[in-house]
């Protein structure tokens, strides 16, 4: 097991790794939108935050050797599921139309400080070499 830390993505708000890679899989704790030099949200609005979702987890991703198109798997926590066509939306950008993982999608009573959407992932990473 391998922990991955970057400073390209927001650093843990509690007792957790930014990620976790073993063999072949990387297990990403949940993404807010949070900018990771501030750490601070710098979107209030959830296409904002999404975006900024997706770029911590990406640069998570790269950390670990592996990238977007190598997810298998998305968990979207929403604290208004009225915000899911524009999640949706967002979200479709970042994936193939014809081959993007496998999702579930919640709503949720909050998220930390105050997010309106939060997002983890499961990837697949070429282990060979590593």
């Amino acid at each position: 097991m391998r922990t991955i830390s970057t400073p390209d993505a927001p650093k843990a708000i509690g007792p957790y790794s930014q990620a976790v890679s073993h063999g072949s899989l990387v297990f990403c704790s949940g993404q807010i939108g949070l900018e990771p030099h501030s750490g601070t949200l710098l979107a209030n609005d959830v296409q904002g935050q999404t975006r900024q979702v997706m770029k911590n987890i990406e640069a998570v991703l790269q950390e670990a050797g592996t990238g977007l198109e190598n997810i298998v798997k998305t968990t979207i926590y929403l604290a208004n599921m009225a915000d899911f066509p524009v999640v949706n939306a967002v979200y479709a950008e970042y994936f193939s139309k014809d081959n993007p993982p496998a999702r579930a999608t919640v709503a949720v009573t909050g998220l930390p400080l105050g997010a309106l959407v939060e997002i983890d992932c499961i990837a697949v990473v070429d282990c060979r070499g590593r």
